[in-house]
């Protein structure tokens, strides 16, 4: 059913959004989740590449997740 879908997505969501404020990875990172039938997709951006690797686990073992897409861009011109 369509309603028990939507509330899925909305639930995957809120774990989702739930882990990636555990990460820690700082204010310069700024990364939205979106649900759509089981799939998230991650965009926004972060300062190192490093930080991928935790945004995309925080993905894993969420009850529903059916895909990821990344799409989180590193900024550049940070200097070193």
């Amino acid at each position: 059913m369509l309603g028990n879908e939507a509330a899925s997505d909305k639930t995957i969501l809120r774990q989702v959004n739930q882990r990636l404020a555990r990460t820690g990875m700082g204010s310069g990172s700024r990364i939205s989740a979106a649900v759509h039938h089981g799939h998230v997709t991650l965009s926004g951006s972060i300062q190192y590449e490093t930080q991928r690797r935790p945004a995309t686990r925080a993905v894993d073992g969420v009850d529903g997740v059916r895909g990821l897409t990344d799409q989180i861009q590193v900024q550049s011109g940070r200097g070193y």
